[in-house]
């Protein structure tokens, strides 16, 4: 039993279930398909659900990537370590729990550090992801907005459109609240803002 069996139904979305990312045969493969909630974000930075097989060409042959950013604290999957091997795709990993009551919030130092490596062009394209890209994708995309001086109604439009039906007060409260001043530090010095489209 996991801390997610007493849990609502919103939050498995934020569990890794590797059992959803089995192999499918080689046919099916050979589809491209974007994963789901996949977008652009901005420049050369993307925004989806878990890769799975069938989305790997469309990630090596559309995309092109350089970097994924995956946001879940769990160990990746082989299949798709060896994919992004096999393809000379960095992988960065920062490992964060969702926004969820009671008392569990992302640190913002995690977010910062998510950041970082996100507008960083050195890692562009990137894909980044979490399980669903609902909610800790969301953050991290609404704190990319926030650089990018949108207004914090467009920001929550885009945040429950990515989320919906299962759109956190607490995720948007941690875009709102979240202190930007340290990755605007780090921005500045290396002059990666403003973000171009």
């Amino acid at each position: 039993m996991t801390d997610y069996d007493n849990n609502n139904e919103e939050d498995k979305d934020d569990l890794f279930v590797s059992a959803e990312h089995k192999l499918l045969s080689l046919n099916e493969s050979l589809e491209i398909v974007p994963p789901e909630n996949f977008s652009h974000v901005v420049g050369q930075i993307y925004r989806s659900s878990f890769p799975r097989l069938e989305n790997f060409k469309f990630l090596k042959e559309r995309l092109n990537l350089k970097s994924v950013l995956v946001l879940i604290p769990e160990d990746y999957p082989q299949e798709n370590l060896n994919f992004l091997t096999d393809s000379k795709i960095k992988l960065f990993q920062v490992g964060m729990s969702g926004n969820k009551e009671p008392f569990v919030n992302i640190p913002s130092n995690l977010l910062t550090k998510a950041l970082e490596i996100t507008i960083n062009p050195e890692n562009h394209p990137i894909l980044i992801h979490c399980n669903r890209g609902k909610h800790r994708t969301g953050c991290l995309i609404g704190c990319i907005r926030k650089l990018q001086m949108w207004s914090l109604t467009m920001i929550f439009d885009e945040y429950r459109r990515f989320a919906f039906p299962k759109a956190r007060a607490l995720d948007q409260q941690f875009i709102e609240m979240y202190d930007d001043n340290e990755i605007k530090k780090i921005a500045k010095k290396n002059n990666w803002l403003p973000l171009q489209w």
